[in-house]
């Protein structure tokens, strides 16, 4: 079954994209709680329309991304963790932490589009998480968790 995504749904596709997936993952999932309707030839031809109209503010808004990335690329974050002994934190390091040490540098970024690499971080030193600043502009920023 052909659906249009209303919303972006993780591991599936963006908003305004036709996906095909399984009929009873789109009636039982997406289409109750309204992230997706089905893709009729109307609703794909209503589609077609709409992203027409939309191409241009989409090019100035990934050109914005573009230069935000530009700008955020060769920097290193440096995230402030109370420290126990043997250099383990208390807690761990989550992008809520990442998206406010961005925030502090200028930089506004939702905390659900970064993604930490590898494991939980639960000790000093050198990592790096992937940052979507949109859809096609994904960078790895690299942060350093550093005693406070």
């Amino acid at each position: 079954m052909e659906v249009i995504l209303k919303k972006d749904v993780e591991n599936l596709g963006y908003a305004n994209d036709v996906v095909k997936v399984r009929e009873g993952y789109a009636r039982n999932y997406l289409l109750p709680r309204g992230l997706a309707t089905v893709a009729t030839p109307s609703e794909q031809k209503q589609l077609a329309e709409t992203l027409k109209q939309r191409a241009h503010k989409l090019a100035k808004i990934k050109a914005d991304a573009e230069a935000l990335a530009g700008s955020v690329e060769g920097k290193t974050l440096k995230i402030g963790a109370k420290v126990g002994e043997k250099g383990r934190i208390f807690g761990s390091v989550n992008t809520i932490m990442i998206a406010d040490a961005l925030k502090a540098m200028g930089f506004e970024v939702d905390r659900k589009s970064i993604k930490i690499k590898g494991e939980a971080i639960k000790s000093t030193g050198k990592y790096e998480a992937e940052v979507a600043f949109h859809r096609d502009v994904v960078r790895t920023i690299p942060f350093e968790v550093v005693e406070e």
